[in-house]
């Protein structure tokens, strides 16, 4: 079942696998997606192959936001070129994805709170956004109320929303269209190489030659990284989110506060979750990591748990295989966390107290998802050392899905060895390095 009730539709693999192509695009998210549309209408060959489903997993259990307000501002310009491509691209794919420009907004119940959203608001004025800064009244008339609840808010008319388990099959589909091969229930195993080039991948049915590779597997790229020799500081934490009865519109769009946000939903219910509250999971990885994320760890103690467990051992745990082993991509086709019940209670709670139209609003449906997180939150778009032809595309740190199609053609123009939209020096492997050397 998807995280919205509806069953998930599995392909078979086609009965003619392919041997030959120019491009293996791993995995199936919005990020791989992506880059598989933009690397077609370049007329490049390419195989696209998901261990398990389509948007299987944080892809379609995200808020479904499109943002820039808060973006940090070394991503902000790519997450600039990033909406210019969901507006066009949301109309080639043929049927409603509940895509629409309806407005980011952050409540701030304090001037504690509203003071960030000053500092942010400043620090990008040379991007030249429609960001505004609204007074208690004006906060006041935008929601329809006359309580003087919040000191203000920060709001961008221009940022949107969409529906994730709508968005990306529709955009795999399109893909499809263009040429791409989509092969589902399908995990590439290694990614071969000879003279410090790719020469091709091995996958669980077979090898397939090419001259690159990309890697978008969220949080499998570690895992998957790590069994080629490459040290990659990424480490997943699990998000709880939830979807309510249908209520009346408080507004359009995305609204954001530090106890609850909510985004209105096609189904006229509201997607609820709390920014930040998730859940650390302590695996290897972790305590090789730890100093990298102390930072994260230091600015969120408050609404982030550690937990040891169970999933110490778990697929995204410490592996090692060989092309003919089975992998743990292929022991976990797709991770789906339990929710935790009692900090969605919380949210659900608060969003009540926040929004009186939320009321008689009652949860649907409950899910987890799994975010792949870097130590400085934003996303790497960068070829290791030795490695020519792999270009690793992951880590955007749980707000991918608004910046995903702007990953995608950064990585699709990076891998044809175009001249980049943005400048990819902020997203390189190596920063990691330089901080560490420093």
């Amino acid at each position: 079942m998807n995280v919205n009730g509806t069953k998930a539709k599995d392909e078979a693999v086609p009965s003619s696998f392919p041997r030959q192509t120019d491009v293996v695009i791993i995995g199936g998210g919005i990020v791989g997606v992506t880059a598989a549309i933009y690397l077609a209408e370049r007329g490049i060959p390419t195989v696209l192959c998901e261990k398990g489903r389509i948007a299987g997993e944080q892809s379609s259990r995200n808020w479904g936001w499109i943002r820039k307000t808060g973006r940090d501002l070394r991503e902000l310009p790519l997450m600039i070129e990033s909406a210019r491509l969901w507006a066009r691209l949301a109309p080639q794919l043929g049927t409603d994805i509940g895509y629409g420009v309806r407005g980011t907004t952050y409540l701030a119940e304090n001037e504690a709170e509203f003071a960030p959203h000053e500092a942010w608001q400043e620090a990008a004025k040379p991007f030249q956004l429609d960001t505004v800064l609204l007074s208690a009244s004006q906060t006041d008339r935008m929601l329809g109320r006359s309580d003087r609840r919040f000191a203000g808010a920060i709001h961008t008319p221009s940022d949107a929303t969409a529906e994730p388990w709508l968005a990306v099959p529709a955009m795999a589909r399109h893909a499809a269209k263009l040429g791409v091969t989509i092969i589902e229930n399908c995990a590439v195993r290694l990614v071969e190489r000879a003279n410090g080039s790719v020469t091709g991948v091995v996958t669980e049915h077979g090898e397939i030659s090419c001259r690159a590779a990309i890697l978008a597997g969220g949080v499998w790229s570690r895992t998957f990284l790590e069994n080629l020799g490459l040290n990659f500081p990424q480490l997943a934490v699990k998000s709880s989110v939830l979807r309510t009865t249908p209520a009346p519109e408080i507004v359009p769009g995305g609204l954001g506060a530090t106890r609850a946000s909510v985004r209105r939903r096609l189904d006229g219910g509201y997607t609820i979750a709390r920014s930040g509250a998730a859940e650390f999971q302590l695996i290897p990885a972790a305590f090789r990591h730890f100093g990298a994320f102390l930072p994260v760890l230091r600015d969120r103690w408050r609404i982030m748990t550690i937990k040891a467990g169970r999933d110490f051992f778990g697929p995204l745990g410490a592996a090692r295989w060989n092309a003919d082993d089975e992998t743990p991509f292929e022991r976990a086709r797709v991770l789906d966390p339990k929710p935790d019940p009692r900090l969605l209670a919380s949210v659900m709670e608060a969003a009540r107290g926040l929004h009186p139209q939320l009321a008689d609003a009652r949860p649907a449906e409950t899910w987890g998802g799994m975010i792949d997180v870097m130590p400085d939150e934003i996303p790497v778009v960068d070829t290791p050392s030795g490695w020519q032809g792999l270009l690793i595309a992951t880590g955007l740190s749980g707000h991918g899905f608004g910046i995903g199609p702007g990953v995608g053609l950064l990585a699709a123009q990076m891998t044809a060895g175009e001249v980049p939209l943005v400048d990819p020096a902020p997203f390189a492997l190596s920063r990691f390095s330089r901080r560490a050397a420093a």
